[in-house]
């Protein structure tokens, strides 16, 4: 039974699918089913065989990656609307991390046969390739803040990157932001004490107010000046 036909709207905001063929999209839905996972439960590990397509409908998922000594990187979050797992299904290699629900969770599941069916449409293996250029973009600019950026600075854009959805780039920028400290400090590979010497700057400059559980951009212009510095 394919996905309920008024996920159509849904996920046409998000700009790639939003800018398939619409007989794609119905087909996309049709074939695809809904599942439903809890808090703290995976989609899959990294290392497991190549799957399916998905996309996140409602709930957050953590992508991330845990080491044998505990330590952990979250890599990003995904917010509903961001299509994932076509990496693995492109190069038939294991999956590159971990993917957990933080809370509950629904899911679009696409099956293998039905993404490889696709791929053989000229339209959606272009809308692919730019799906992965868009990937890398962003990847390129976490190597480049990593490597030239201060902390301040690489706090700052990742804060601007979460107000556009992170991996899914709108255009248009919220100031409530639904991230810990604590994930913020392993998104960015630094210590919470760190992040918080950090955090108090940009809220003493303006940029930013800290909230339960959230933080709020209360000046996006000085969150951007503050992240364009070295």
């Amino acid at each position: 039974m394919g996905a309920p036909a008024e996920l159509l709207g849904q996920l046409s905001a998000n700009r790639w699918f939003g800018a398939l063929p619409l007989a794609q999209r119905r087909a996309m839905l049709a074939a695809a089913s809904l599942a439903h996972f809890r808090a703290g439960e995976m989609l899959f590990r990294r290392g497991d065989p190549a799957g399916r397509f998905y996309c996140v409908i409602s709930g957050v998922l953590k992508a991330s990656t845990l080491l044998e000594d505990g330590k952990e990187a979250i890599l990003s979050l995904l917010e509903p609307g961001n299509w994932f797992g076509e990496i693995s299904l492109l190069d038939d290699q294991p999956r590159t991390h971990d993917m957990t629900a933080l809370g509950d969770a629904q899911v679009l599941v696409l099956p293998r046969d039905e993404f490889d069916a696709l791929m053989g449409n000229a339209v959606f293996a272009r809308a692919m390739a730019m799906l992965l250029a868009s990937r890398i973009r962003m990847l390129y600019s976490m190597v480049e803040d990593a490597t030239l950026r201060s902390t301040r600075a690489r706090v700052a854009r990742r804060l601007l990157a979460l107000a556009r959805g992170d991996v899914s780039m709108s255009s248009a920028s919220r100031t409530v932001l639904p991230v810990s400290q604590e994930a913020l400090a392993m998104m960015l590979g630094i210590t919470r004490q760190t992040l918080s010497k950090e955090l108090k700057v940009l809220v003493a400059q303006g940029a930013l107010a800290l909230r339960y559980g959230c933080m709020e951009i209360t000046s996006l212009a000085t969150l951007e000046t503050l992240g364009a510095a070295g």
